[in-house]
């Protein structure tokens, strides 16, 4: 496998960028290769957990990797094409020469009606238009080898790309499995689903849902000591391109005091410090939420989950999975044809993402690192 993602890349793309984006598909593999012989080693449902979370991760690195190659391959397979058919009538008069060439004997080409002084001068321009006869049919040659190879590396790479899928989907699979029988975390509270679904029904914002978390489930429950220490340089919950910032109007003039990120169907979902769960579920428009509590009196509103991982009153390791975003991971072959500008047409899932201190959202680029999503 490493050996078709990095043959794939240097194929397809500039010379000065192949050791990076081989470099890319190298560490893909290599994470992949790292968590299954992880995940062989895990004994603990803890363990377990972890291992199959680094292994979903493992897998979507090594998919990125492998649609990036594909698609690369893709177009230089179809610049090469469009040279060829811009060339056409050159390369047809190229073979004309050459078949004309390859049936005259031998003696015959050495031979001019105007005697020795007229063979003499043909035979210079022969031996002049030989060598430029030679390099275009090796270019050619050379083209349309590539065309054919890129075809099978293609082959070949999608059969990988769709064994990929199924493994990811087995993963994710385990992983919601292992999570639902892990029962080693420690709890800050339990809770009540009757009284949940009645703060649900009654909520009007956000704001109002939020203070009734707090009363009803953090009223008199010790508060968390350990703050988090890296504010401002936290990883996303998950790897995508920021969207829309803090307070900016979606296409509908509707404006959120949170971060909107662009990212791939499928995508796991973790959170990026210890936290307690203090909620999942449908609320009121922002579909799936979870609702973490990293410290006291501040919560990372997530938003646009498919599914959700953990209960609420849990406390969840920093890395632990809380969700995966909805979509399909189908293999599209009209997406492999498209160029690098149109790369993040596979991040077609958006995730919702709000910071909240006491009783009001902040600006999540004081807690997150944005810059460069």
């Amino acid at each position: 496998m490493r050996y078709l993602f990095a043959l794939l890349c240097c194929l397809a793309w500039p010379v000065s960028a192949q050791q990076t984006t081989a470099d890319v598909a190298e560490d893909a593999a290599a994470r992949l290769q790292a968590a299954e012989r992880l995940l062989r080693q895990a004994s603990s449902a803890s363990d377990r957990v972890a291992a199959l979370t680094a292994t979903v991760k493992a897998y979507e690195d090594g998919l990125i990797a492998m649609r990036d190659g594909l698609r690369r391959a893709a177009v230089r397979e179809k610049t090469l094409e469009t040279q060829l058919i811009s060339q056409q009538e050159e390369i047809s008069q190229l073979l004309g020469v050459l078949q004309s060439m390859s049936r005259a004997p031998a003696p015959v080409l050495l031979l001019h009606p105007l005697g020795p002084t007229g063979t003499a001068r043909s035979g210079m321009i022969v031996a002049e238009v030989t060598p430029a006869l030679q390099d275009q049919t090796d270019a050619l040659r050379l083209q349309l080898e590539e065309i054919a190879l890129l075809g099978t590396l293609q082959r070949d790479a999608t059969q990988v790309l769709q064994v990929g899928l199924q493994g990811a989907q087995d993963a994710r699979a385990a992983l919601s499995q292992s999570i639902q029988e892990r029962s080693d975390l420690p709890r800050r509270f339990s809770e009540n689903s009757v009284q949940t679904a009645l703060l649900v029904a009654s909520a009007e914002t956000l704001d109002d849902f939020a203070a009734g978390l707090r009363d009803a489930y953090l009223a008199g429950v010790a508060p968390i000591r350990d703050g988090v220490r890296n504010k401002g340089a936290l990883n996303l919950p998950v790897q995508g391109q920021l969207l829309r910032r803090y307070n900016a109007p979606d296409a509908a003039g509707i404006v959120r005091p949170g971060v909107i990120l662009a990212t791939r169907p499928r995508a796991l979902v973790t959170s990026p410090v210890a936290a307690t769960i203090l909620f999942h579920g449908p609320l009121l428009d922002y579909g799936t939420v979870i609702i973490l509590e990293p410290t006291t009196d501040v919560l990372f509103v997530i938003a646009g989950l498919a599914q959700v991982y953990g209960e609420p009153g849990q406390v969840i390791p920093a890395g632990s999975p809380i969700g995966v975003l909805g979509g399909g991971e189908r293999l599209n072959d009209a997406n492999l044809t498209q160029s690098d500008a149109i790369l993040t047409g596979t991040q077609t899932q958006t995730l919702y993402l709000e910071v909240r201190e006491g009783q009001s959202p902040v600006d999540p680029a004081l807690w997150f690192a944005l810059d460069g999503t």
